[in-house]
């Protein structure tokens, strides 16, 4: 579980980081500048790709820690990388499913 936790809190940051990313690029593209965010493609598509991935492996870590929590089984987590990935879950389901529908 220590080793998974570890692989959600990597693609919760990729998250992260993609998001600003197309932040970046769509104020780039609003102002006629069609220039990437990151000038290396390869990095940019495994930051995106983990990115967006992260909303699955995060809802895979909420389950276990339910389950472990309802077993009553000791989480063996630091609680900065349980609270991080259960934080950023909703905010992931939002951001995902949501906010296309705002713009």
């Amino acid at each position: 579980m220590r080793t998974f936790s570890r692989i959600a809190f990597i693609c919760n940051i990729c998250f992260i980081v993609s998001a600003i990313m197309r932040v970046v690029e769509l104020t780039k593209r609003a102002h006629g500048n069609n220039n990437a965010a990151i000038p290396l493609p390869v990095v940019e598509g495994t930051i995106v790709i983990l990115g967006f991935i992260a909303i699955f492996v995060n809802l895979i870590f909420v389950i276990a820690v339910l389950v472990n929590k309802f077993s009553k089984k000791q989480l063996l987590i630091p609680d900065f990388l349980l609270w991080f990935n259960l934080i950023l879950f909703p905010v992931e389901i939002w951001y995902s499913f949501f906010s296309n529908i705002i713009r």
